[in-house]
C-alpha cells in the first residue's frame, strides 16, 4: 500500500474573484451599504463549496468578516450591487421592485467548472429598493432556505446553494410569525441573479442599448456556446426555456412546491432560489398550494410547468424590444418537449432503474404517478421503498407500508416496474436503507427543528437533518449516478 506524501497532495483550488456584473454599468444596480448587526452568529458554513471555489481556507474570523460583515472578498466587488429588476407577480406586473433586503456581494470562478458564480445576500439590510421594509429575514426563515437547498440540490434539481447564515441578534416583528423574532442574514451561491426582471425592466423602460449589452453579457458569461448564433436573441431564449423545463421536471419529481414563481423569481441560468412559502408534498396533489396567500391556486403543484412555460412568454415578450422579427413565441414552444423528455427521465432516475427507452420510462412515470395520486403513500416513502425497482420487492410489500401497495393503480404500476433493472444493484446497500423511514423535509421535520431552536437554541436537530440530506444526495447525486452507469454499460457488453 502507498502512502500520499505532503507533497503528493493535491493543491487546494485557487480562489478566482470576479467583477462581471459592474461591466453591466449604473443601469443594473445600485452601490449599497450593509447592515450592521449587533450580533454575528454562525449557524451554517458550507464547508464544501467553501473548498471547492477555493474558499475552505478561511478561519472563522474571516468567515464572518466577509459573510456577515460583508467587507470585500479581494479582487471582486469593492461596495455590494443591490440589483434593478420588475416582474410579474402573481399575474400583475410591478414596477417597483428590485433587490430590496439583498445585493450581489461577490462574484468568482468556479475552479471546477470554469463558470461564473455569484454570492448573494438575503437579510443584509435596506436598499433603495426595500419599499418601506426593514431589509432583514428572519432566523427561522433562514434556516427554511438552507433545508430547501440542501434538499434540492441532493435530489438533483438545479437550485442556489445556501452558503452561509449568521444570526444577527435582532427582534423582528412578522405578522405570519409570533414577535418579535430572531433574525438572520443568509448568503447564497448561485450562478446569476440575472432576473427575467432584469430584461423586464428594460423592455418597460424601452432601453433597447442596456437589453443588447444584457444579452451579449448573460451569453458570454453563461452561455459561450452561443457567441456565434446570428440571432442572438432568440439563440439566448432557447437556451434558456431547455433550462427552466429541466426545472420544471426536477420539481415535479422531487414533489417540490416553490410557492412564489414570480418572474422576479425566475434566473437566466435556470436554477430555483429564494425559498419562503415552499413546502415538499406530502401525497402527490396537483391541486396543492404552498403559499397561504395563494387564493386562486395560480402557483400549485400542478400549475408549475404552465407558470415557468408563462414566464417564458413574457422574456420572449421583453426580447421582442431588441429582435421585434425574431420568432421568439416559437422559441418557448420547445419547452413542452424538453418537459416531455426530462420527466420519465427524472422519475427513472430517482426510482434508481436504468432505463428502457423513452416510451417505457414515460409508462412508468406515468403509473407510478397515477399510483401516487390515488394512494396514501408519500412521495419521499415511494421512491424510498421502491428504489431500485424488482431489487425492492421485498422490502416494499414486507415493510411498514405493505397495506398501502394494493390495488389497481398499483398493480397497473408493479406491472412495468417489474420489466426495468435497478440502475445499481449495491445502491440498496446505502446506509439510508437500513432505516424504516426516508430523508424526508415535509412541514413536520421543519417545524420540529425549529421548535428546538427557538426555545431552547438546541441547533442538533436541525443538523442531524442536514446530515440525512447529504446522506440521501451521496447515495442519489452525481457520483452515484455515474456508479449506475457504469454498472449498466457492463451488463450491456456482457
Amino acid at each position: 500500500m502507498g502512502y500520499t506524501t505532503r507533497a503528493d497532495m493535491p493543491r487546494p483550488p485557487a480562489f478566482t474573484p470576479s467583477r462581471a456584473h459592474e461591466a453591466l454599468g449604473a443601469p443594473f444596480f445600485d452601490r449599497v451599504r450593509p447592515a450592521e448587526f449587533p450580533k454575528r452568529i454562525a449557524r451554517f458554513r458550507n464547508q464544501r463549496w467553501a473548498e471547492r471555489v477555493g474558499l475552505g481556507h478561511l478561519d472563522d474570523a474571516s468567515w464572518e468578516k466577509h459573510f456577515a460583515r460583508f467587507e470585500p472578498l479581494h479582487g471582486s466587488h469593492e461596495e455590494p450591487l443591490a440589483l434593478r429588476y420588475h416582474g410579474h407577480q402573481f399575474g400583475v406586473y410591478n414596477r417597483d421592485l428590485g433587490d430590496g433586503r439583498g445585493f450581489l456581494f461577490a462574484q468568482l470562478v468556479d475552479p471546477e467548472s470554469g463558470k461564473l458564480l455569484d454570492l448573494g445576500t438575503k437579510g443584509s439590510g435596506q436598499t433603495p429598493w426595500s419599499r418601506g421594509g426593514d431589509g432583514r429575514l428572519t432566523l427561522k426563515g433562514g434556516m427554511r432556505e438552507v433545508l430547501a437547498t440542501e434538499m434540492l440540490e441532493a435530489l438533483g434539481v438545479p437550485t442556489s446553494k445556501t452558503w452561509s447564515l449568521f444570526e444577527t441578534g435582532e427582534g423582528l416583528h412578522r405578522g405570519d410569525e409570533p414577535s418579535p423574532t430572531r433574525s438572520s442574514v443568509l448568503v447564497r451561491l448561485s450562478h446569476s441573479h440575472i432576473r427575467f426582471g432584469t430584461f423586464q425592466r428594460l423592455a418597460h423602460t424601452g432601453d433597447a442599448t442596456s437589453m443588447t449589452k444584457l444579452v451579449e453579457h448573460v451569453i458570454e458569461h453563461h452561455y459561450p456556446a452561443l457567441a456565434n448564433e446570428r440571432d442572438r436573441p432568440l439563440a439566448l431564449l432557447r437556451a434558456v426555456t431547455e433550462r427552466m423545463a429541466t426545472l420544471a421536471a426536477a420539481f415535479d419529481v422531487a414533489g417540490f412546491v416553490h410557492g412564489v414563481l414570480n418572474t422576479d423569481n425566475m434566473n437566466v441560468t435556470g436554477e430555483s432560489f429564494d425559498y419562503g412559502p415552499y413546502r415538499f408534498l406530502v401525497q402527490r396533489d396537483p391541486r396543492f398550494v404552498a403559499a397561504y396567500f395563494d387564493h386562486s391556486g395560480l402557483y400549485a403543484f400542478g400549475r408549475q410547468a404552465e407558470t415557468l412555460r408563462w414566464n417564458l412568454m413574457r422574456l420572449a415578450d421583453a426580447l421582442r424590444t431588441i429582435a421585434p422579427s425574431s420568432p421568439l413565441g416559437g422559441a418557448v414552444e420547445a419547452f413542452d418537449r424538453t418537459l416531455e423528455v426530462e420527466l420519465p427521465r427524472r422519475f427513472v432516475a430517482r426510482l434508481g432503474v436504468a432505463s428502457r427507452g423513452h416510451d417505457a420510462d414515460s409508462l412508468l412515470a406515468e403509473r407510478g404517478n397515477a399510483f401516487l395520486e390515488a394512494s396514501e403513500v408519500s412521495v419521499d416513502d415511494f421512491f424510498f421503498d421502491w428504489h431500485a425497482g424488482p431489487a425492492s420487492v421485498r422490502r416494499a410489500l414486507e415493510g411498514k407500508r405493505k397495506s398501502l401497495y394494493r390495488g389497481p393503480a398499483f398493480d397497473a404500476f408493479h406491472e412495468v416496474c417489474e420489466l426495468f433493472e435497478p440502475a445499481c444493484a449495491s445502491s440498496v446497500l446505502a446506509p439510508r436503507f437500513e432505516r424504516d423511514e426516508p430523508v424526508s423535509l415535509k412541514l413536520a421535520v421543519i417545524e420540529d427543528a425549529w421548535q428546538w431552536i427557538d426555545r431552547v437554541d438546541d441547533w442538533s436537530v436541525f443538523e442531524d437533518v442536514v446530515a440525512r440530506i447529504r446522506e440521501l444526495g451521496a447515495s442519489c447525486g452525481p457520483e452515484a449516478a455515474a456508479d449506475a452507469r457504469r454498472e449498466v454499460q457492463s451488463r450491456k457488453e456482457a
